[in-house]
């Protein structure tokens, strides 16, 4: 599912929007903007767009957040873009105490990433079963519309 990206170079423009926006992530976790740092920002999912499908980016960073009563705390942040026509739009956002937290957001995105088919087999029983019931009580239906 992760693409390779550490051979992928971004521009400095892209890099200098992933940091602006892993900054407002800190600020609407409530962390001070002007003491809060973002220390590294990398992207470990880059899903190019398609004729079909639009892409998506899935940047993690770490940085230090300063809270009102002056305590630094480590913190663990993740930032979810749609590239849509060649333009990153923001999805999501989020800032995690631990690591593991932010794994289970990423859990979460890589299953969206994964949406259902109709190409699976249980999706195609499924929708055989729906027209076999509709069959059936359509055939009720009209029987008893005959006998009455």
């Amino acid at each position: 599912m992760s693409a390779d990206t550490r051979t992928r170079r971004f521009c400095e423009r892209t890099i200098r929007q992933v940091r602006l926006d892993c900054s407002r992530a800190l600020l609407r976790a409530r962390f001070c903007p002007d003491r809060s740092d973002v220390i590294q920002v990398r992207c470990i999912d880059d899903q190019l767009e398609s004729d079909e499908n639009f892409g998506s980016q899935l940047w993690y960073f770490e940085g230090t957040g300063v809270d009102e009563h002056d305590y630094r705390h480590r913190v663990f942040g993740v930032v979810e873009y749609s590239m849509q026509f060649g333009l990153q739009e923001l999805v999501e956002d989020g800032v995690f105490d631990s690591d593991h937290q932010r794994e289970r957001f990423r859990n979460l995105y890589e299953r969206e990433m994964h949406k259902p088919t109709w190409r699976h087999p249980a999706h195609r029983w499924l929708l055989a079963g729906l027209i076999m019931v509709t069959l059936i009580w359509l055939t009720y239906l009209l029987v008893r519309t005959l006998t009455a």
